[in-house]
């Protein structure tokens, strides 16, 4: 694996962080319409967001064994 994509990748991780902390900082307004399909669309977003850190992660791992 390059330089370049590990930094990529690392960058995509802190990003997708980032994300997952706004997504969990959030303040449901459920006197708003449709509030309770924008949180369950949050919800959604931030597992999918972990999953990804989490096959990302694994593919940093797997390229540091590979790399030795």
């Amino acid at each position: 694996m390059t330089n370049s994509s590990t930094a990529a990748r690392s960058m995509l991780i802190r990003q997708l962080q980032e994300l997952v902390v706004a997504l969990d900082q959030r303040v449901p307004y459920v006197e708003r319409s449709g509030e309770a399909a924008i949180a369950h669309d949050a919800a959604t977003l931030r597992e999918k967001a972990l999953r990804r850190i989490a096959e990302l992660a694994d593919l940093q791992t797997d390229a540091r064994h590979v790399d030795r």
